[in-house]
């Protein structure tokens, strides 16, 4: 027990909390799984979390009695509200609930002056954890607010991200975005049998800390550039380009970049260099 609050087990059982497909539910039951977790993020004191889809509050118990100074869970799912709000008043002052679709949240602007270094920790619903992803690495202020992002994904998701050159089958606009942005790495896996229910795969965790100082280049052609090029992966990229650049030769050239290469032999610096290399020659030709 991590702290003096019924067994998850039974707080489901209390208020049907019968998980649901169609929100991408998978609860933890293991409070020492989700205790492994809340202490992948780091020391946890004076720290504020932010998590999303936090369920019955498992790994909610397991931040704060982990020493979080705030939770800021984000829940869809009003069924939840109540086995949360037991939770809050277990640690009066310490847990914030926000009942609402977190791809709507504006995350900046959750946590206050004051607020103390900022994480991001959740078992993200698999039906939007890319896309809260690919939000929170987007985002036009870098570095971001968040200090870190303590994940958990389908393990196919996980190897995706943290995914170079040398893993040919998982690389891809993903990795790239995140190579170019973030530094990556999947600490451990779930097994299915660990949820309830279990899903089909096996699951990662994976720990995502932003660059200080990225290589410049403009984000909107970054995602062009990729978008083309492993749009169709199967093809050389002087094929592949076409669609972005009048004269792929001369931008592969320009980018030091073979022109038989395809976009998985390319690492994330020659992506940056393409994508900047091709907003130079369309600010020549203008």
């Amino acid at each position: 027990m991590i702290d003096a609050l019924p067994p998850l087990r039974e707080v489901v059982a209390a208020h049907g909390l019968e998980p649901r497909k169609s929100l991408g539910q998978n609860f933890l039951f293991d409070l020492n799984l989700t205790a492994k977790i809340a202490r992948a993020s780091g020391p946890l004191d004076g720290v504020t979390v932010i998590e999303v889809g936090p369920g019955p509050g498992g790994l909610t118990r397991a931040l704060l009695a982990g020493g979080a100074r705030e939770v800021i869970a984000i829940e869809r799912d009003q069924r939840c509200l109540p086995a949360l709000e037991q939770i809050a008043a277990h640690y009066p002052g310490r847990l914030r609930v926000i009942n609402d679709d977190a791809l709507k949240v504006d995350f900046a602007a959750l946590a206050g002056p004051g607020a103390g270094p900022l994480r991001i920790v959740a078992n993200l619903p698999y039906n939007v954890g890319t896309a809260l992803l690919i939000g929170w690495i987007t985002t036009e202020a870098w570095p971001p607010a968040w200090e870190s992002l303590t994940l958990m994904f389908q393990r196919e998701v996980a190897e995706r991200i943290v995914a170079g050159p040398s893993a040919p089958n998982d690389y891809g606009r993903l990795g790239v975005l995140c190579g170019w942005r973030t530094e990556a790495q999947i600490l451990f896996d779930v097994p299915p049998a660990a949820f309830t229910p279990p899903p089909k795969v096996m699951s990662s965790v994976v720990r995502i800390t932003p660059r200080p100082t990225p290589e410049p280049c403009r984000l909107a052609a970054l995602e062009a550039v990729t978008q083309a090029a492993f749009g169709q992966r199967r093809k050389m990229l002087r094929q592949s380009l076409k669609g972005v650049s009048g004269d792929p030769l001369a931008l592969l050239a320009r980018a030091g970049i073979d022109q038989t290469a395809r976009p998985e032999t390319v690492p994330v610096t020659g992506f940056v260099r393409l994508a900047n290399e091709r907003e130079a020659m369309l600010a020549e030709s203008a």
